[in-house]
């Protein structure tokens, strides 16, 4: 089942007022941009996050999940929950780089 529109922009929606947002697909799913640095990747209506160390603590109660066949583990982020999801990804979005332009 791929993702809708209608939950990419509801988890748009989840994280307004946190910077620049966007999202693009790929792949048939979805990447989620914060201020040009991609922060939330979205498969199957499903938010998930990358595990990282910032992170760590604040996501211990999460769950774990596969974006993707091949892909690493990442944290399943409660979408519903904004106020959380904001500070998650305030603290992602510190620690995450702008992505290099790619050569054509």
């Amino acid at each position: 089942m791929a993702t809708t529109n209608e939950f990419i922009e509801y988890v748009c929606e989840q994280i307004n007022g946190i910077g620049d947002i966007r999202y693009k697909k790929m792949f048939g799913e979805y990447m989620v941009y914060v201020n040009e640095k991609p922060v939330i990747i979205v498969c199957n209506n499903t938010a998930f996050v990358k595990q990282l160390d910032c992170i760590k603590e604040d996501m211990k109660d999460a769950e774990i999940g596969y974006p993707y066949k091949g892909a690493k583990e990442h944290y399943v982020l409660d979408i519903d929950n904004s106020d959380f999801c904001k500070s998650i990804i305030i603290k992602i979005e510190k620690v995450t780089p702008v992505p290099k332009p790619r050569k054509k």
